[in-house]
């Protein structure tokens, strides 16, 4: 099915991640110079160099384990699945964060041209329609998302092109005044630089969108997004923020409607009603772009949390186009219920969306540092030097600080505490999936201590929640070995003792020329089944080749998932990319 299935091109994959990242331009030039002041654009400099580091960071996690669900893919290959699912959750909060408030914020732009509009409304149609587009397909929701992009580009390049020519009419004193102007408050320079980059790190968000749908582009393009990305926000934000400083004097800037309508206002001032009419149309259609990275996104992550058996199977149904409409639904649905909930006031979600996406980035170098260490023989097209990687997880670790210390805004909670309220009951269900089975245990316990005085009924309670864990635990696992030692199948034996919900594990070794069973080999098996009696393992001996072709053949003979099928790290000798094999996951 991979194979039939249209991969996207580098300007389709570009697009859907970068409506995202290229929308951060309505509002981080404003945001940075709230805080920064003069100093904004240097502030966003630096998040331009951060950004640059973790091209690398996520080319050589990405490059080694191309597949889909960016942080939570990466720590579930180098850790365990629990602590995986607490990246994945922080990516979940992010996107739903994203969708409400890039749709809410695009028709408030809409709302400036048709005043009558009503934004609650609207905004449920808005992430109606890109729910709808997504489930047609991913193919269909690239050829927006392409259209939406070149405008947007076209559009800014019209708009600096007026600035440019008013500045040679009007010159750059406007700029010079703001630049010799004392900081308000009595802020040092650093501080304004500090909290001026943490405001500023707002606008990568997107950046780990290509991630999180890498199995649906095309051989080579995943870098190539992430090199369009970085040189997006490198010159866009900066430049903006420049234009801004050299049209505006800074107590202009720091008022709420210029907060909330820069590159409207710089519109207005350099093109008249003509050129803001025209931004204003295109924040619209970006910041909807922005609404259909999210669902892209979190339905490339969610798809792979289902196979990996942390969500409930029902909503790995496709549909004839190849869609998880189901993840789609429910993620339209629990958007809308965030909306209705804050009643439109999406400044409440600023902290739910701001530590979601840059604790991601922080995991994600993580998730790099431990690929180094553990997965140290797997292939990988490029690395991420040592410097490199520390240098851009201190940077995201700084903003993520200066963003939950910062005062908040018009007596509303901090951003520490908005973010709780969402993160607690969303991780809370994670682990209860992640321990079904003894929780199911638990009840049963509780219902077989009180079901006598109505024993029939709590009989047959009773046995389907059992049937229900016999299910779960009926699901075989297999792990392929070239006669390892007993003490690293002991390793694994741990692993899926600790993650997995199984009593059946398969360990097969593919004999050949190359590959003879060692001595005793059996017998360490036989040891191993000894030692883990809730676990039957099963020896099977295999003539042949170790390939992809072998792992589906053997997946569709004991009608295994090859999601369910674990393998040791390769070495570069080993003639097959770990994206080849279908699926099989690295366990050593």
């Amino acid at each position: 099915m991979d194979k039939e299935r249209k991969k996207l091109n580098q300007l389709a994959s570009t697009a859907i991640c970068g409506n995202d990242i290229s929308s951060s331009v309505l509002y981080v030039s404003a945001l940075s110079i709230g805080f920064a002041g003069q100093y904004a654009w240097i502030t966003l400099l630096i998040v331009s160099l951060i950004l640059f580091l973790f091209r690398r960071i996520y080319g050589e996690v990405v490059g080694a384990l191309p597949l889909n669900g960016g942080a939570y893919n990466a720590l579930l290959n180098t850790t365990s699945k629990s602590t995986a699912s607490f990246a994945a959750t922080l990516t979940i909060l992010s996107y739903m964060a994203t969708a409400v408030i890039s749709a809410n914020e695009a028709i408030h732009y809409l709302h400036h041209i048709i005043p009558s509009m009503p934004i609650i409304i609207m905004t449920i149609v808005l992430l109606g329609i890109f729910a709808t587009l997504t489930i047609l397909g991913i193919t269909e929701s690239a050829k927006v998302a392409i259209g939406i992009f070149l405008f947007h580009l076209a559009s800014l390049l019209l708009l600096s092109g007026f600035i440019a020519y008013y500045l040679m009419q009007n010159g750059i004193s406007t700029f010079t005044d703001n630049w010799n102007t004392p900081l308000s408050d009595g802020k040092s320079i650093a501080t304004a630089i500090f909290f001026g980059f943490a405001a500023s790190m707002l606008g990568v968000s997107g950046f780990e969108s290509s991630a999180n749908f890498v199995e649906e582009q095309q051989k080579g393009v995943f870098p190539k997004t992430l090199r369009n990305m970085w040189a997006i926000v490198s010159v866009i934000n900066p430049l903006m923020a420049v234009f801004a400083l050299a049209l505006f004097a800074i107590p202009t800037l720091q008022s709420d409607s210029y907060q909330e309508t820069l590159l409207v206002e710089m519109g207005q001032e350099v093109g008249g009603n003509g050129i803001a009419t025209l931004i204003s149309i295109d924040a619209f259609l970006v910041l909807s772009g922005a609404v259909l990275t999210s669902f892209v996104g979190v339905s490339g992550l969610l798809e792979r949390m289902t196979l990996d058996r942390i969500m409930p199977p029902f909503f790995l149904k496709k549909n004839k186009r190849g869609s998880s409409y189901r993840i789609i639904i429910m993620f339209f649905i629990m958007s809308i219920s965030v909306l209705l909930i804050t009643e439109g006031n999406v400044a409440l979600l600023a902290g739910v969306y701001t530590i979601s996406f840059l604790s991601v980035m922080a995991l994600f170098g993580i998730g790099n540092i431990l690929l180094k260490i553990r997965r140290k023989r797997l292939p990988r097209p490029e690395k991420a030097s040592w410097l490199a990687v520390l240098i851009g997880i201190a940077g995201v670790i700084t903003a993520l600080i200066g963003n939950i210390v910062l005062p908040p805004k018009d007596d509303l909670p901090s951003n520490l505490r908005v973010f709780m309220y969402y993160f607690i009951p969303s991780i809370l269900f994670v682990i209860a999936m992640l321990n079904r089975t003894m929780l199911l245990k638990l009840i049963l316990r509780i219902l077989e201590a009180s079901y006598r005085p109505i024993q029939g009924f709590f009989v047959k309670v009773d046995k389907r929640i059992k049937k229900t864990i016999d299910k779960i635990n009926s699901q075989e696992f297999v792990f392929f070995t070239k006669g390892d030692s007993i003490e690293t199948l002991n390793k694994v034996m741990l692993y899926i003792s600790d993650n997995e919900h199984t009593k059946r594990l398969k360990i097969v070794i593919v004999e050949n020329d190359k590959v003879k069973i060692p001595p005793k080999f059996e017998d360490e098996i036989d040891f191993l089944d000894r030692e883990y009696p809730k676990i039957d393992i099963e020896f099977i001996v295999e003539n042949g080749e170790f390939s992809p072709d072998l792992i589906e053949n053997l997946s569709e003979k004991w009608n295994i998932p090859i999601n369910f099928m674990f393998i040791g790290s390769p070495g570069d000798k080993f003639p097959y990319k770990v994206s080849e094999l279908g699926g099989v996951r690295l366990i050593i």
